[in-house]
């Protein structure tokens, strides 16, 4: 359970894992503004208040340090057009590695704006195979002294599968996702060493439990 709640978790950078039955609807401070477009294609909005300045938001999601924070154990981040963040949720992951999420930096407007595309996902994601052609655009907007709205948005998302399988997955992710960020900065940044070491007890007592 620790795990998948974790896996699901990656939306923003492409976090991959099993579909999920649950919606943005399971986080009720997450406002969601998802439309269909004439074409029909779905567009999924979801955004959140963060009480962090836009220079620290920003951070979080353009430095190694400030993505391992809230979303990663593994991140190496070379910010930039053209650059690439590459992240995993496997503790002894290093750069390379065939699983890892990769995502390529499309734009970028300082402290507002990042525009970012898929171009390697974990082999567990459900539709990973066309979710290179989905865009996911992360704003970043002032909400009142020391606090902003981050705003997420995923466009490419056609009638059909596995699309939306696609977006049903990303519709709980990336909604728990900016929860994981919002937490982060009221009580600090992940801990992955402990988290690992509940996710090897959780696992130690599921064996003990399938034995008995």
């Amino acid at each position: 359970m620790i795990r998948s709640l974790i896996t699901g978790a990656a939306a923003i950078v492409l976090l991959a894992g099993p579909a999920y039955a649950q919606s943005s609807k399971d986080f009720p401070e997450v406002a969601d503004t998802s439309f269909t477009e004439p074409n029909g294609d779905k567009v999924l909005q979801l955004s959140l208040v963060v009480p962090a300045s836009r220079k620290d938001v920003w951070a979080r999601f353009t430095t190694t340090e400030g993505y391992r924070a809230w979303a990663t154990p593994f991140v190496k981040i070379d910010f930039g057009v053209g650059g690439m963040i590459e992240a995993s949720y496997d503790f002894k992951a290093k750069a390379g590695d065939p699983d890892n999420i990769r995502n390529r930096i499309v734009a970028y407007a300082p402290e507002r704006m990042v525009v970012q595309k898929n171009e390697n996902a974990p082999a567990s994601l459900p539709g990973r195979e066309k979710f290179g052609e989905i865009a996911t655009i992360i704003e970043l907007a002032d909400a009142g002294p020391g606090a902003t709205r981050v705003t997420i948005t995923g466009v490419g998302y056609k009638p059909g599968e596995p699309y939306a399988t696609l977006l049903k997955h990303f519709s709980w992710g990336n909604a728990y996702s900016l929860m994981q960020l919002k937490t982060s900065f009221v009580r600090g940044p992940v801990d992955w060493k402990a988290t690992e070491a509940k996710q090897q007890a959780a696992a130690a007592a599921a064996k003990m439990a399938e034995k008995h």
